[in-house]
């Protein structure tokens, strides 16, 4: 089940910087709601969980660079997780 909640982590800049401050950046799924992000962290990573924050990332059209052409990007669910300290959530 934590497989089907929690997709990928995601890497970032700016995921990377608050990975020294024990918060992860994952793509869960659109309708996980909290509690089930926060079970999922912990059953997969072996970690325990200190808080969640979603947010719900738009899609919509994105243009390609250097060309005319335009994808169409879907609506999905970024978690932000924050770990016990001294805890980590492997990146790769």
């Amino acid at each position: 089940m934590a497989r089907d909640i929690i997709k990928r982590v995601i890497l970032t800049e700016k995921s990377e910087r608050l990975a020294a401050l024990n918060q992860y950046f994952l793509e869960v799924d659109r309708d996980a709601t909290k509690p089930q992000s926060r079970e999922a962290v912990e059953a997969q990573f072996g970690v325990h969980v200190l808080a969640v924050r979603t947010v719900n990332m738009k899609g919509g059209l994105r243009t390609i660079r250097g060309t005319r052409r335009q994808k169409v990007e879907s609506t999905w669910k970024r978690a932000i997780v924050e770990v016990k300290a001294g805890e980590r959530i492997e990146m790769v």
